[in-house]
């Protein structure tokens, strides 16, 4: 005979208090604008560069301004890039500046507490620990002596 498998459920999911209901709501809610708005602006794009690829290939459309223009853009936007990467540059600096003065000597200071704590340890391990156990055994040991011979009853 088999024993009857019991099956367990999972236990339910805790149940949410309206407020968190309420701001999870408006979470998914946002998330979606966002993306609606994100979804909105790549359809204008692709629809600007449509137009803009029809009238450039009109014959009479004088691409050498339009070429210059996006020359002007070009260099505006490598300029813009230069800056962001000073910017990068910068922060990574200030970076490492924080993990060699601030995180480093948390962390030494931390193995040092660590080694300390398990010096410490190890003495009450030796010095506490093990007298109490051999005492113990030795109560124990007296114990069962007693009930043998009758004195202590069992």
């Amino acid at each position: 005979m088999t024993a009857p498998k019991i099956e367990q459920q999972p236990p339910p999911p805790p149940q949410l208090t309206p407020e968190q209901l309420a701001e999870i709501q408006e979470q998914e809610r946002k998330q979606k604008q966002l993306m609606a708005g994100i979804i909105a602006i790549i359809v204008l794009l692709v629809a600007l560069l449509g137009v803009a690829i029809y009238f450039l290939l009109q014959p009479e459309t004088p691409t050498d301004k339009i070429r210059d223009v996006f020359i002007i853009v070009v260099a505006l936007e490598t300029l813009v890039i230069g800056v962001a990467l000073i910017v990068l540059v910068v922060q990574l600096a200030s970076l490492i500046n924080l993990l060699q003065n601030e995180v480093r000597p948390i962390l030494h200071a931390t193995s040092e507490t660590v080694n300390t704590l398990r010096g410490t340890a190890e003495f009450l391990g030796e010095n506490v620990v093990e007298p109490v156990i051999k005492l113990n055994g030795y109560l124990a040991g007296l114990k069962r002596m007693l009930e043998l011979l009758g004195i202590k009853p069992k």
